[in-house]
């Protein structure tokens, strides 16, 4: 089941494309925002929002994980479906609860993130993918 669920849908030719700028795309632009969190996380400078009350550190070091590393094995196209889960629960956490007060233009910025997320979680990492050489 869990290859089923890893494993690429068929696309035409054109959209395996787009998947690809796509999936490339957003990953290189979320990397610009994990690695400033990262170089915190690294620096010992622990303090970062504590939307889901597990504490400020943990809040951070999942951020990182997310907004890093798996946008470098979404990049990659390795376990592309299970590493967008924490990117779109990340996304959904911005927009849903840290911007939940803020006008449209502040929350729009993770809703930007959120749906190629969404996107990329229904059709799969395309033919030009680690996952579709695996699965």
């Amino acid at each position: 089941m869990f290859k089923k669920f890893l494993k690429p849908a068929h696309l035409p030719a054109g959209a395996d494309w787009g998947v690809l700028i796509l999936r490339v795309g957003i990953s290189v632009m979320m990397l610009t925002h994990g690695l400033p969190k990262f170089n915190k996380l690294i620096s010992g400078s622990h303090g970062f929002a504590d939307p889901i009350g597990i504490g400020e550190l943990p809040s951070l070091i999942l951020a990182v994980g997310a907004e890093v590393f798996c946008s470098l094995l979404l990049i990659l196209g390795l376990a592309s479906r299970a590493v967008l889960i924490p990117l779109i629960f990340t996304m959904g956490v911005a927009f849903f609860i840290i911007h939940d007060n803020d006008p449209y233009d502040v929350k729009e910025h993770a809703l930007l993130f959120l749906v190629p997320y969404i996107t990329l979680f229904f059709t799969g990492p395309g033919k030009f993918s680690l996952d579709k050489k695996l699965f």
